[in-house]
């Protein structure tokens, strides 16, 4: 086979950089070691910044979206038994964040693809980049029996942080950094009525806790956790119960339960590999970066990446500019960067930390209290949570 640009991964970032370069007449081929079925049971974040819902429609695949999609222009930060709110619209000049499910999104990225007649490739194994320096890159991998080879211009590392991709970096020339924190995430789905319109962020004693949704009637919840806990250690009813006690009395008192869904542990760390370019390889997503959930920017830091690689790859095929590709990593990494910083002082605030001093904990009440008699810092929180521009 031979294409232009073949992008390893299936999930929204190597289906959105396909579909956005199909639109401009370059070709893809998009490889998926899982089946359609396992990338769309995947359970994951659903608060998109608005240069992300911008992207989607830009894709010619944010209709739904904006149809069932919910525009939120704040969220509330609970703590000390009370509810703060942010105002994302007055502080960050109007501007606001989709909340629309992952899975949903993927899928309106696979109908687009299926009506373009693009190629992605599932259940594709063994998935190898070759000569990756060279002006001949390849992409090998395996079906069933047969070895089957990809040559193009460019290869698309979008492969998530267990893929083959960065692993394709020498040793000598790729630098990790990493912050792994010591608890996760247990998130329940379930088919009930969100407790409110917008996100709850809750700080507490016992620890930190999320109220989210997907729409209004499928309801998104987290509360922190010891690493050492397994799904089975919680039932439906110790998890509502607990996350009752994280919540200010009158939202435990109006919260609807219900049978879960989906339960399952996340483990929260930052992560970041530079260089997010070797040679003909160009790495997005989290092949490159990941952050802890608390800010909401894992998919939206991809978005950003996919933003620099679509306009880097149109200027090269439509106008022999190579700026954009020379660029990308620095480019890229300067926004992923500040996407670390601002997960990182979101878990930090809100989060409670086992090995915690007195001194830690003053300084979250004090970095809270400043929170809401600053609108200088509501803007900046703002700022970052509703996108920093591309």
């Amino acid at each position: 086979m031979k294409t232009s640009v073949c992008i390893i991964g299936g999930g929204p970032s190597g289906l959105m950089l396909s579909q956005l370069l199909h639109l401009k007449g370059i070709d893809t081929v998009v490889l998926e070691r899982q089946s359609r079925e396992y990338v769309l049971g995947r359970i994951r974040a659903g608060v998109l910044e608005h240069g992300f819902a911008e992207l989607m429609r830009e894709a010619q695949c944010g209709e739904r979206m904006d149809r069932e999609g919910e525009i939120h222009e704040g969220f509330f930060i609970a703590h000390d038994g009370r509810m703060d709110r942010v105002d994302l619209h007055k502080y960050s000049g109007g501007s606001s964040v989709v909340v629309y499910g992952q899975t949903e999104l993927t899928r309106d990225l696979y109908d687009a693809r299926d009506r373009m007649k693009g190629i992605v490739i599932h259940n594709a194994e063994d998935v190898q980049p070759h000569e990756l320096t060279s002006k001949t890159p390849y992409v090998t991998y395996r079906k069933g029996d047969e070895i089957v080879r990809i040559d193009c211009d460019y290869v698309i590392g979008a492969d998530g942080f267990h893929g083959v991709s960065r692993k394709a970096i020498p040793k000598n020339v790729l630098r990790e950094y990493e912050k792994v924190y010591p608890f996760g995430w247990l998130g329940v789905l379930s088919r009930t009525k969100p407790v409110s319109p917008e996100l709850i962020y809750a700080r507490h004693e016992r620890g930190f806790a999320l109220c989210s949704l997907r729409s209004q009637v499928l309801s998104r919840y987290y509360i922190q956790v010891p690493l050492s806990d397994k799904v089975e250690d919680w039932s439906d009813e110790a998890f509502w119960a607990e996350l009752k006690r994280r919540l200010p009395a009158e939202v435990g008192a109006r919260m609807i339960t219900g049978a879960s869904i989906e339960k399952s542990i996340a483990p929260l760390r930052s992560f970041v590999a530079e260089p997010m370019r070797w040679g003909n390889l160009f790495l997005a997503g989290d092949a490159a970066h990941i952050v802890p959930p608390t800010g909401a920017r894992g998919l939206n830091s991809a978005a950003s990446d996919i933003y620099y690689l679509y306009h880097a790859m149109v200027a090269h095929y439509q106008r022999g500019d190579d700026s954009g590709l020379e660029g990308y990593s620095a480019k890229a990494l300067a926004r992923v960067w500040k996407a670390q910083r601002f997960s990182w002082w979101m878990t930090m605030l809100l989060h409670t930390f086992p090995d915690s001093i007195e001194y830690d904990r003053k300084l979250q009440d004090t970095d809270l209290a400043y929170l809401f008699s600053s609108e200088a810092a509501q803007r900046s929180l703002a700022e970052n949570y509703v996108g920093l521009p591309f």
